[in-house]
C-alpha cells in the first residue's frame, strides 16, 4: 500500500518574489506556511541594487509576515553594470545579503535594468570570490529562439564565466532545459542549478495545445518532453548540485490574462505539494527531503 505521509524537514526556496508593497503579506501567507528560508529575488521597481535598499527591503518582508512565522529571509542584490566591489564587500559584511543576481538586460520580468555584457561584472565578481558571495544567474541571452536561450547562453557566458571564476559559487537559476542538467553534471563543483516545480510538472504542450494557459506562460519558458524527463531525473537524482528554487512569482490576474501577459507562474501557495506530486510520479519521494530541505 502507497504511503499516505511522508515527513520531511522544514523546506527552503532559494528562488522566491516576494513583490513589494502591500503585495508582499498576500505572498508571504502562502511561503510561511511552507518554508523556513526563502531567497528573495531583487527585481522590484525600482531594483535593489544597494545595501541600504536590500536591508529596507528585509526590513518590509519581515513587517509583512504573519504573526508569529520564523520565515529567515535571505537577501539578494540586483547586480548591474555599474555594481562595485566596495557595494560587494559591503552587502556581504551586513551578514545579510548573500547573493548577488545576474539578470541579463531585457531578459526578464524588470530585468531593464540588468547586465549588458558580463565583462562589465568583472570586477565585483572578482570581490565576491574572494569574500564567498554567491552569484545566482538567469541563464538565457536575450536573442535567438525563445526555446533556445538557455544553451546559447551556457555556451557564449557561463563556460568562460566559470573558466575565469573557479572559485565563485554560481547557481544557474530555474533551468529548464537537458543542456543545463548535462552541463551542471560536468561542470566544476562551483556549479550549482535550482530547478521549479512548473518545469518539473509541465511542458510546453500543457501551456500551448488547446488554447493558450497563460498562468504556465514563464521564462524560461516550458520546453518539450525530452527537457522535463532530463530536469526530473536530476531533480530525483540525489545529486547536491540540484535543489528547489520554486520562481514563484506572483502577477495581478489582469496582467497575465491579457493580449501581452506577464511571465511567471505562481507556486508559492502549494510549492512543496507540486514537488512532492513530481517526485511520486518518478517513485523517489526518498529523495524529495534531500532536494527540498539540505
Amino acid at each position: 500500500m502507497a504511503p499516505t505521509s511522508i515527513t520531511i524537514n522544514l523546506p527552503d526556496d532559494f528562488h522566491f518574489h516576494a513583490r513589494d508593497g502591500s503585495k508582499t503579506p498576500a505572498v508571504l501567507k502562502h511561503a510561511a506556511q511552507r518554508f523556513g528560508r526563502c531567497l528573495f529575488m531583487p527585481n522590484l521597481k525600482p531594483p535593489v541594487v544597494n545595501t541600504e535598499m536590500a536591508l529596507e527591503y528585509r526590513k518590509h518582508i519581515l513587517d509583512s509576515l504573519p504573526s508569529g512565522s520564523d520565515l529567515e529571509p535571505l537577501m539578494t542584490l540586483y547586480l548591474t553594470d555599474k555594481t562595485t566591489q566596495e557595494e560587494i564587500r559591503k552587502a556581504h559584511a551586513t551578514g545579510l545579503i548573500v547573493a548577488c543576481k545576474y539578470y541579463p538586460a531585457g531578459a526578464t520580468t524588470n530585468s531593464d535594468f540588468g547586465v549588458s555584457n558580463v565583462e562589465n561584472t568583472y570586477p565585483a565578481l572578482e570581490a565576491m570570490a574572494e569574500i564567498g558571495m554567491i552569484l545566482c544567474i538567469h541563464s538565457e541571452v536575450t536573442k535567438g529562439d525563445i526555446f533556445e536561450r538557455e544553451p546559447v547562453f551556457i555556451e557564449e557566458v557561463m563556460k568562460p564565466l566559470v573558466a575565469k571564476f573557479p572559485k565563485l559559487t554560481i547557481v544557474m537559476e530555474h533551468i529548464s532545459t537537458e543542456e543545463a542538467v548535462n552541463y551542471v553534471l560536468g561542470a566544476p563543483d562551483n556549479v550549482k542549478a535550482s530547478i521549479t516545480c512548473h518545469h518539473l510538472l509541465f511542458n510546453r504542450n500543457h501551456m500551448l495545445v488547446g488554447g493558450i494557459r497563460p498562468h504556465l506562460y514563464c521564462l524560461p519558458i516550458l520546453k518539450s518532453e525530452n527537457h522535463r524527463i532530463a530536469l526530473l531525473k536530476a531533480a530525483t537524482s540525489g545529486s547536491p548540485n540540484f535543489f528547489a528554487g520554486t520562481d514563484s512569482a506572483p502577477h495581478a490576474i489582469g496582467d497575465k490574462e491579457s493580449c501581452c501577459g506577464c511571465a511567471g507562474v505562481y507556486t508559492a501557495h502549494a510549492a512543496v505539494e507540486l514537488y512532492a506530486e513530481a517526485f511520486e510520479g518518478e517513485g523517489a519521494l526518498e529523495k524529495l527531503d534531500n532536494f527540498l530541505s539540505k
